[in-house]
């Protein structure tokens, strides 16, 4: 398109369309000429040609080429990545996740292509990627800017040495159309939480403080959506307990039988923490989308879920690993319908004014504009 930036997308993810914010990116954003997937250090062009051969003697070759360049086949990527930033006419490369973006400082300095790192969750507080980036401190001089999706990664980039004049926060939406409105003051006592079973969204938890739920209202019911590494010690342990019929660990679920989900609900609920390893969450999708869908909030004080939820207003929020306040939470969302009621039409109403995703992609759109004329 005449006269706006033409614009390359880098991600790690073999399946970029599977990531919610990403797809909404690739979606989205106008005048996308290339698209990086595959890798930290993407090494094939979606829907064009693999740029590092890996198997048999295609793989061999590349070895061959690499060392008759005096590199190694990395090196061989990060010029071929290059060259296919240069022979697009590349002026921006907005690359997902800071592990990204740091693999592909070289290239772009190669191409003369400004870099954008977008920042998302686990690259900014995982302490295996901060070490393994070196602090990231060559990308913080380097990159034309750092795309952040809370407060709490805000303050996180700059205590790890980012200039705070390259940081900008912009914060995820969702597609609010999308999503008809519930009615949680007519639900039963029914919770929805959503997410992958992984450390630092702590499904066990969500689990702990339910149970507890339960001796005050034995007629609530939960259901969990998702997936991952927690999956099988929580099922085991509802079954330990004896509560299939109250805790129901659905698996995945597809995008429209999650907002059916969400609409049948009396509120959502998500515990999530900061794990061990330091992985921390962004601002989770499925917060945003229940809101948009107009039930109340009941999760942690977690980065940027305190950014969007407003305790008391659009859902009730605890500190972390407070199984006895969340429990209260969830008992008064269960107890009072009219306080369900009013939480949810708040988060509807706050979604609609701040939470849209053409407005979140558009601010992005105007950055990548922004550092391209620059």
């Amino acid at each position: 398109m005449e006269g706006q930036a033409r614009i390359a997308i880098a991600t790690p993810s073999a399946n970029a369309w599977s990531e919610t914010f990403i797809a909404a990116h690739l979606k989205r954003l106008q005048n996308v000429q290339c698209v990086l997937v595959d890798g930290v250090l993407p090494d094939r062009v979606l829907d064009g040609p693999v740029l590092l051969a890996r198997s048999g003697n295609a793989r061999a070759m590349d070895h061959l080429r690499a060392r008759l360049r005096g590199t190694d086949v990395q090196g061989l990527l990060r010029a071929r990545i290059a060259h296919q930033l240069r022979e697009r006419k590349v002026d921006v490369l907005l690359a997902e996740y800071g592990t990204c973006a740091h693999a592909l400082i070289e290239p772009c300095a190669k191409a003369g292509v400004p870099l954008v790192a977008h920042f998302h969750g686990f690259d900014a507080h995982k302490e295996s990627a901060i070490k393994e980036t070196g602090s990231y401190q060559r990308l913080f001089r380097e990159a034309a800017a750092l795309v952040v999706v809370s407060h709490a990664m805000e303050e996180q980039l700059i205590a790890l040495g980012a200039p705070r004049e390259k940081v900008v926060l912009n914060r995820y939406g969702v597609d609010v159309e999308q999503f008809a409105t519930g009615v949680p003051e007519q639900a039963p006592a029914h919770f929805v939480a959503v997410g992958r079973f992984v450390d630092k969204k702590a499904p066990h938890l969500v689990i702990g403080a339910f149970e507890r739920l339960l001796a005050r209202v034995p007629s609530a019911v939960l259901t969990m959506v998702g997936q991952g590494p927690l999956w099988e010690s929580c099922v085991q342990r509802v079954r330990a307990s004896g509560l299939e019929q109250r805790i129901h660990l659905v698996g995945v679920k597809r995008p429209e039988e999650v907002a059916e989900l969400m609409r049948g609900a009396r509120a959502f609920v998500q515990h999530s923490v900061r794990a061990l390893s330091g992985d921390s969450e962004g601002t989770p999708l499925a917060v945003l989308e229940a809101m948009a869908t107009g039930i109340p909030v009941v999760a942690t004080r977690h980065t940027g879920i305190g950014d969007v939820v407003v305790h008391g207003e659009t859902g009730l929020l605890c500190d972390e690993f407070d199984l006895a306040r969340m429990a209260e939470h969830m008992e008064q969302m269960a107890t009072d319908a009219a306080a369900a009621g009013r939480l949810g039409r708040a988060a509807r109403a706050y979604a609609e004014a701040h939470l849209r995703v053409e407005h979140s992609v558009g601010r992005l759109q105007a950055l990548l504009e922004r550092v391209a004329r620059t």
